[in-house]
């Protein structure tokens, strides 16, 4: 696929991903890390315009003076912008003026693609791939936006949030040795996958399969909520302060479990993984099972025999930058290499990543009290 269809194709998904939204959903903010989809529709688009339009198309007119200041998310380099916190307030622009922006930028980039000089390619490739990343949270911002209203309404009735339940729960031994990590640098990788190096690594037992709904259940069962001798001093913290005594979306009725799902509110199949789980939730169930977490390295070196991609995995690494990473010059610098502190490293993907976004060197990364995004649990043997 050429590259002027790719960026058609992801700029079309991104469309389709809003497309059962009703105009209400659309300026929904209910905590500061979920952000309205009708701010990740201009965000995306405020991408192409300032990282290629304005500084590679000849000629180019902005389509706002202003939509620089609300769309930028965090680039310092580029100038000031709306609070994260405050993305909610902007009634205005109206959704109808974000479809233009999508429209005017569209038909520019189009043109640019066609004709745009070799060394633009690469910023073009990152912005594929950064609205890639904007569709995955499209895709957990609706449902935390839908999952919190009391009438617990449908994104969209035929979707299934997991295609394969886990049966296998085997494990895979991993022998001692040297193992690379990180990109190789051919083809498409994201800054903080790279310099690879070289790791050395204990013998280590893997399971195949992700916690299932139906173990965690035993573990709440068990009183895993309950019981501090499972929890970090600040996992322990943030469940007393918060009240937390299950998954994100689960909700207790008629004394049977159920969940709210992206097709509406649904009984718990035990089968299914688990998910919606904190690095805190996650670290205590490791320890009530007598097991822990795997490194980010114990991960990578054993994802080509394993099963992955329905939950960001969590791992006990805290995320960090490799041996011989740089950031890039300027603004695009400061897209990973400055939130590499107090975060904690998922692998894997989710059953919202993009198709072909992810692969077995890609690092998420987020605080340990978040549970929005699709995340579950793999386990090593202690």
């Amino acid at each position: 696929m050429s590259l002027l269809d790719r960026y058609k194709s992801v700029r079309n998904y991104t469309a389709q991903i809003c497309a059962p939204l009703q105009r209400e959903d659309y300026v929904v903010q209910p905590i500061v890390d979920v952000s309205p989809p009708k701010w990740h529709l201009a965000h995306t688009t405020w991408f192409w315009e300032e990282f290629v339009l304005s500084k590679f198309k000849q000629g180019y007119k902005r389509f706002h003076p202003r939509f620089a200041f609300l769309f930028n998310s965090y680039y310092n380099a580029v100038g000031e912008r709306v609070l994260r916190l405050h993305r909610g307030n902007m009634s205005r622009p109206t959704l109808e003026e974000i479809l233009d922006y999508r429209t005017y930028v569209d038909r520019h980039m189009e043109v640019f693609i066609q004709s745009m000089p070799d060394e633009t390619a690469a910023i073009v490739e990152l912005g594929i791939n950064h609205e890639q990343q904007h569709q995955e949270l499209l895709n957990t911002d609706i449902k935390y936006i839908l999952g919190h209203n009391p009438l617990f309404p449908p994104y969209r009735i035929d979707f299934r949030e997991t295609e394969i339940n886990e049966t296998d729960h085997s494990f895979l031994d991993m022998d001692e040795g040297i193992y690379s990590i990180g990109h190789s640098g051919k083809g498409f990788s994201f800054d903080n996958e790279l310099v690879q190096h070289k790791v050395y690594l204990n013998s280590f037992s893997i399971r195949k399969s992700l916690i299932t709904n139906g173990e965690f259940i035993q573990f709440m069962r068990d009183g895993g909520y309950q019981n501090s001798d499972y929890w970090l001093s600040d996992g322990w913290a943030w469940l007393k302060e918060n009240n937390i005594d299950a998954p994100l979306y689960w909700h207790k009725i008629e004394d049977a479990w159920n969940r709210y799902s992206l097709s509406g509110l649904e009984l718990i199949d035990p089968l299914e993984p688990v998910t919606h789980i904190s690095y805190y939730e996650a670290c205590a169930f490791a320890e009530w099972k007598k097991m822990r977490l795997p490194t980010e390295f114990e991960w990578e070196a054993a994802s080509a025999h394993l099963e992955w991609g329905k939950r960001w995995e969590h791992t006990s690494s805290a995320y960090l930058p490799y041996p011989g990473f740089t950031k890039a010059v300027g603004a695009v610098g400061e897209y990973n290499g400055k939130f590499m502190v107090n975060q904690m490293v998922l692998r894997g993907g989710s059953i919202v990543t993009p198709r072909g976004h992810s692969r077995s060197t890609y690092r998420n990364f987020f605080q340990p009290n978040l549970r929005w995004q699709f995340t579950g649990i793999r386990l090593c043997k202690k």
